[in-house]
C-alpha cells in the first residue's frame, strides 16, 4: 500500500511550509506537486484524497498547507496569490533536492490558478491539471463582496469563510485583481487537463470553458457531473484521479530511476 512521509520546506517570506508527501508502493513512476483551494489546505477532501489514489497509481505527491494554515508558519493575512504560486516554486524545488522531478502540477480551486501560473517557469513540468478553477484569480473576491469597502477603506477585515474567520487585507484584493492568466494559459506549452463539475456554485463552469478556450492543443476537459466544488464525496475524488492518472500516463515518464521503480 502507499505511505506517505511528514515533511516540511521553506516558503516564501521565511515561512516553513507542512507538507504530507504521499509515496507509491515500490518507488514512483514520476512525481506531482498538489495545491488546494483559496483556504482549504493539504487535509481537504480533494487534495488528501486525490494524492493517495494518484499514490496508488504509481503518482507520488506533494501537498502542502500554505502560510498560516494547517502545520505550517506564518500568517495567512500576509498571503497573496504571488506567494501562493511562488509555494509551488518551493514545493517544486524541495522535491528536486530529494532527487524527485515533478512532472505533473494538479490544482484544486484558486490553486488551479496558481499551477496556471507557475508552470511556465518550470520547464520540467510534462503536464498540467486544474480542478475546479477560477479563470481569473480574482473570481474570489465574490466571497467578500459586502466587506470588501471596509477592506479598501481600513486596510483590513475579519471575514466568515465558512470554515472560520479569517483577516483579509487590501494587498490581497490588490494581487488579486493585478493577475491576468490569458497568457499564462495560452503560452503554457504543456498537455492540459481541464476538470469542472457543471453544478459548481462557488466557481461556475464558464471558468472551465474560457480556460480550455484559452490554452492550445493538447488540451481535453473532464465534466465531473455530480461532484460539488469542495469535492467532499469520496466517490467523486476517486473518479478524478482514475481520470488524471489514465489520462497522464501518456505524458509522465514511465518511471522513476531515483526510486529504482
Amino acid at each position: 500500500m502507499p505511505a506517505f512521509e511528514s515533511v516540511s520546506f521553506p516558503g516564501v517570506n521565511n515561512t516553513t511550509l507542512a507538507g504530507t508527501i504521499d509515496v507509491p508502493d515500490g518507488g514512483a513512476r514520476a512525481w506531482a506537486v498538489f495545491c488546494h483551494g483559496f483556504t482549504l489546505g493539504k487535509n481537504s477532501a480533494a487534495a488528501s484524497r486525490i494524492s493517495k489514489a494518484l499514490a496508488a497509481h504509481g503518482i507520488g505527491v506533494l501537498r502542502y498547507d500554505a502560510a498560516g494554515l494547517g502545520g505550517s508558519t506564518g500568517a495567512w493575512e500576509d498571503g497573496t496569490f504571488t506567494t501562493k504560486v511562488a509555494d509551488i516554486h518551493s514545493a517544486v524545488a524541495f522535491l528536486r533536492g530529494q532527487g524527485r522531478e515533478v512532472s505533473l502540477l494538479i490544482g484544486h480551486s484558486l490553486g488551479g490558478a496558481a499551477v496556471l501560473a507557475a508552470a511556465a517557469d518550470l520547464p520540467e513540468l510534462d503536464a498540467v491539471v486544474t480542478i475546479a478553477a477560477p479563470f481569473r484569480p480574482s473570481h474570489v473576491l465574490h466571497l467578500f463582496e459586502e466587506e470588501m469597502q471596509t477592506i479598501r477603506n481600513e486596510g483590513s477585515a475579519q471575514v466568515d469563510l465558512g470554515g472560520g474567520s479569517l483577516k483579509i487585507r487590501d494587498e490581497l484584493l490588490q494581487d488579486l485583481a493585478a493577475h491576468d492568466l490569458t497568457g499564462c494559459i495560452r503560452e503554457l506549452h504543456r498537455p492540459l487537463l481541464v476538470m469542472h463539475s457543471p453544478t459548481d456554485n462557488t466557481v461556475g463552469i464558464d471558468n472551465a470553458s474560457e480556460i480550455f478556450s484559452t490554452a492550445r492543443h493538447p488540451r481535453n476537459f473532464i465534466s465531473l457531473e455530480g461532484s460539488d466544488h469542495l469535492m467532499v464525496d469520496r466517490a467523486q475524488t476517486s473518479r478524478a484521479a482514475d481520470i488524471i492518472a489514465a489520462w497522464s500516463a501518456v505524458y509522465l515518464p514511465a518511471a522513476d530511476p531515483a526510486e529504482g521503480a
